[in-house]
């Protein structure tokens, strides 16, 4: 299908961010919004659906009251480029991460509806668009976040850094520059993700006569990573031989064949609490 190009003055081709949450603005509720930087206010979004087909899912780090936050970033291609940003932990990803996870054919449009819940919680319902039939998948307290997260990626495709990031976030919200180097900002999101202590990387940083991991070369970015990797495991099983032998099998190896690096130390880490409760 040939899309017709549209001549003459027009906006940069730069996605559409939306963020969750439930407020209000001037007396007009809303679920989510968009953010003007010239004003810097919020701009309430009237609709509570997007209609559109999914195109990637990513997991972001952002700095939020000094703190580094994992939020998960859903790419939708409507009308616009779509980025629907929230919380990893909030209950709109999760709900959300359900039931997308009984889509087994994303080349169909869906619609992504916004659904105000209690006390400013913001829920995800999912449609298929054609048939205007809800997509539903039964609630379980073991759900494995991580492989769901890893399983739709693998059905949308491998994951990419081919969507820009907005110029600015909402208040207090403050993007990485596009001028971090690719190497210290992967650090940075495992470090995040594991909680690791930064004094502890500027420590090993500093045995390397380093400042920032990009100055390495990248077998020791490598080991770096799973240093942190390793030391998160320490506290959380008692047999750390068995913790590196998974590492290589569901991180290293994974990544070789094209994983998202993120998501595959997310399922080790899931596999290696499995290990400590028993579960596997």
């Amino acid at each position: 299908m040939v899309t017709e190009i549209k001549l003459g003055l027009c906006n940069p081709p730069e996605p559409i961010y939306l963020f969750v949450n439930q407020g209000e603005v001037d007396g007009e509720s809303y679920v989510w919004y968009k953010f003007n930087i010239s004003q810097d206010k919020k701009i309430p979004v009237p609709e509570r659906a997007l209609t559109g087909y999914l195109s990637e899912l990513r997991l972001t780090t952002k700095e939020f009251k000094e703190k580094d936050n994992l939020k998960l970033d859903t790419v939708v291609s409507a009308d616009e480029l779509y980025v629907v940003r929230t919380g990893i932990e909030t209950n709109f990803a999760k709900s959300f991460l359900l039931a997308a996870s009984s889509v087994q054919d994303f080349s169909k449009p869906l619609i992504i509806v916004a659904t105000a819940g209690n006390e400013n919680t913001v829920f995800c319902n999912l449609y298929d668009a054609a048939s205007k039939t809800k997509i539903y998948r039964e609630w379980s307290r073991d759900l494995n976040w991580a492989t769901i997260i890893r399983d739709i990626q693998s059905l949308l495709g491998k994951t990419s850094n081919s969507i820009p990031e907005p110029p600015l976030t909402p208040p207090k919200l403050s993007v990485v520059p596009q001028s971090v180097h690719p190497q210290d900002l992967r650090v940075k999101n495992i470090r995040t993700l594991l909680d690791y202590p930064l004094d502890l990387v500027r420590e090993w940083l500093q045995f390397q006569d380093v400042d920032r991991p990009s100055l390495l070369d990248i077998s020791q970015i490598n080991e770096l990573i799973k240093t942190m990797c390793l030391a998160w495991a320490a506290g959380k099983c008692d047999h750390l031989n068995h913790a590196e032998s998974l590492y290589q099998n569901l991180v290293v190896d994974a990544v070789v064949s094209g994983a998202d690096e993120l998501t595959a130390i997310s399922v080790w880490m899931q596999q290696v609490q499995a290990v400590k409760t028993g579960a596997v």
